[in-house]
């Protein structure tokens, strides 16, 4: 017999800590207890220098990488910044041509021809006096009839009136709007022409499209007939009725000309960091910064705005209603980018400005800080190991000590003395442990006292009282089933079942109590209260069975048989708890409602369904499940009573 293994430790033969230090490697080996690895050991200032090193590296991680995400802020913040100002002139801009054609549209005696013609000359002409936005003024009715002030190319008032075949056109034209003279000589005509087109006023973009909106629309870009150049129209439809009680349809509109729009994108580079452009509803360049002169045709982005648009396209923000901010790269350096939509015109407003550019001297900041950093984490390492030293060798000591406690070895004991404070509370510890021991030794025999360390905390049966809802569930056929197949293939199915089932359970707040060979039995409210346990165990029934239809199709497609699960579900009163015999405990419940449940499982058998539930159940859900009422009442094997029974049906 071995002695070594068991018995009094006094007999035992046990090899003392001065005789372990002494002996050979081999001898050492014999004294390791059982089952502790000695292929990785690590001491007390490997440890304390790795928590340190831990630290450090996370503190100066987590201070590098919040010096970036701040270093980012602040560039995208001053990017936006800028990006919102030139988008505040644009809608400032656009706002201001909308509000004086709509003074227009509103004014009392707005006439393009007859009577009242003059005075809406005047109308024009002093209102594009004071629009600088605008180039030109204009309101035609649906006969054709159009009055215009002009700016561009020349001041002038332009009246239209389309006749069979041809439109006449008299130009009468004006001072420069900034001569020196005052309002009546500027508007005084210094010269008339007039002259035969094809110009049709209520078959241009602007009339056809502000008729058939109803509203105010913003036009695409097209060429100005007057000044054959690129720009957009604000036109506005209105409804007027005269006093010899005729209506007549309106159109007021504006044009601007993207020379203008230029103006204001070319503001954002003013500063040196970055461009801007507009761009159409359709993807084409209203106005870009980064190219010289006024567009003089609508064209595709190119260059960084087409690679940048393309960005877009392939994220899904382009032409999008909301504003968004991102990075990318291109021909090997980094951009970041601030989009804007302009509402009223379905514009995109899009500013990119190089990274390096903006953030170059912060990123240098933060990466001398990271150097300082390491350099300080180095020294601080040096000095950690350094004093390491002091506690690892009492330390290790203290561990001997320990170890004789463990195997109750309390003779003859050494103290450690230290310096340290932590040391000697240790040491102190330590010594009144073994001096507890060795007094509760004189009462205990030891064998006990290892019995007793070995078992831990016992716990005492208990139980009580509690409101359930539970579930048993079974596998239709699950005996031919296992007969068929082989033990791995079984196994491997009724995990994957298992699986399934108790996930289904756990997102209704389901406790499976036990597995009884292919059947779970499921309890809702124990060992928790949970509120509407009926309603949550039944739509866990259900989702089991649609998840399951998804499994068995997969398994179908290997060739393996079908899982039928039939559910049982009934709301009572048991008793829950810590259960068993005084060594051998688990948690579980019993009652009169357990042994209905599972006798309701089983009668699925016999009425061919596939999950019923109990009349106490059915009242919990409150209909707020499909259920159909088993129409006569049911005996249950063991009970002298019948039972009404739903069945949950399946949609």
């Amino acid at each position: 017999m071995n002695k070594n293994s068991s018995g009094n430790p006094e007999a035992a033969g046990k090899p003392s800590i001065e005789s372990a230090r002494g002996a050979s490697p081999s001898a050492a080996a014999l004294v390791t207890p059982t089952g502790r690895s000695r292929r990785f050991r690590v001491d007390v200032g490997t440890i304390v220098s790795a928590v340190a090193l831990a630290q450090s590296l996370l503190l100066v991680s987590l201070g590098y990488w919040g010096s970036q995400r701040l270093v980012s802020r602040i560039g995208v913040s001053a990017h936006k910044s800028n990006h919102d100002r030139t988008e505040d002139k644009v809608l400032a801009f656009l706002h201001k041509a909308e509000s004086v054609i709509n003074a227009v549209g509103t004014a009392p005696n707005l006439q393009p021809a007859g009577e009242q013609s003059e005075r809406t000359a005047e109308l024009l002409w002093t209102l594009l006096q004071q629009s600088p936005e605008l180039d030109s003024i204009y309101v035609s009715n649906e006969k054709g009839r159009m009055l215009m002030a002009l700016r561009y190319p020349v001041p002038a008032m332009r009246h239209i009136e389309l006749g069979d075949g041809f439109t006449t056109e008299t130009w009468q034209y004006k001072l420069p709007l900034d001569a020196e003279a005052d309002a009546q000589q500027r508007y005084a005509t210094q010269h008339i022409a007039s002259l035969r087109t094809d110009y049709n006023p209520t078959q241009r973009g602007w009339f056809l499209q502000a008729r058939k909106a109803g509203g105010p629309v913003w036009t695409q870009p097209y060429v100005f007939a007057a000044a054959q150049e690129l720009g957009v129209t604000y036109a506005l439809p209105s409804q007027r009725r005269y006093p010899d009680n005729s209506p007549q349809a309106l159109v007021v509109a504006g044009d601007v000309s993207l020379g203008r729009l230029s103006e204001f994108v070319r503001q954002f580079s003013s500063d040196g960091y970055g461009d801007s452009a507009l761009l159409s509803a359709d993807f084409n360049v209203l106005a870009r910064s980064d190219l010289p002169g006024v567009l003089h045709k609508l064209e595709p982005p190119s260059g960084v705005l087409g690679a940048l648009h393309a960005h877009m396209v392939t994220a899904g923000t382009a032409g999008g209603g909301s504003d968004t901010a991102f990075s990318f790269s291109y021909e090997g350096r980094r951009y970041l980018v601030q989009t804007s939509r302009i509402p009223s015109t379905g514009w995109q407003l899009v500013s990119w400005v190089p990274e390096d550019m903006l953030l170059g001297d912060l990123h240098r900041a933060v990466l001398w800080g990271l150097g300082l950093a390491v350099t300080f984490l180095a020294v601080a390492l040096f000095m950690s190991l350094k004093l390491s030293k002091l506690v690892t060798a009492p330390v290790e000591n203290l561990s001997h000590i320990a170890r004789r406690i463990g195997l109750l070895e309390l003779d003859n004991l050494p103290r450690e003395p230290s310096r340290v404070l932590e040391i000697q509370h240790l040491d102190q510890a330590l010594d009144d442990s073994a001096r507890s021991l060795k007094a509760f030794s004189k009462f205990v025999p030891v064998d006990i006292i290892n019995q007793l360390i070995d078992e831990g905390h016992a716990l005492g049966p208990s139980g009580s009282p509690r409101r359930v809802t539970v579930m048993f569930t079974d596998v239709e056929g699950f005996t031919s089933i296992s007969e068929s197949l082989d033990p791995d293939v079984l196994v491997g199915m009724l995990t994957e079942y298992f699986n399934l089932a108790t996930g289904v359970f756990a997102r209704h707040g389901g406790v499976v109590d036990k597995f009884i060979g292919d059947g779970i039995m499921v309890l809702w409210g124990a060992p928790s209260d949970l509120k509407d346990a009926e309603y949550k165990a039944c739509l866990a029934a259900l989702e089991l069975h649609v998840e399951m239809d998804e499994l068995n199709r997969k398994w179908v497609e290997q060739g393996l048989p079908e899982f039928c699960t039939r559910v049982g579900i009934h709301t009572g009163t048991v008793i829950a708890g810590v259960l068993g015999s005084n060594d051998r405990l688990s948690y579980t419940a019993f009652g009169d409602a357990i042994n209905v449940a599972s006798r309701i499982e089983g009668i699925n058998k016999q009425l061919g369904t596939l999950a019923l539930m109990s009349e106490t159940t059915f009242a919990g859900l409150g209909g707020r499940l499909h259920t159909r009422r088993i129409e006569e009442q049911v005996e249950l094997r063991g009970r002298q009573t019948r039972m009404v029974l739903y069945e949950l049906v399946m949609s």
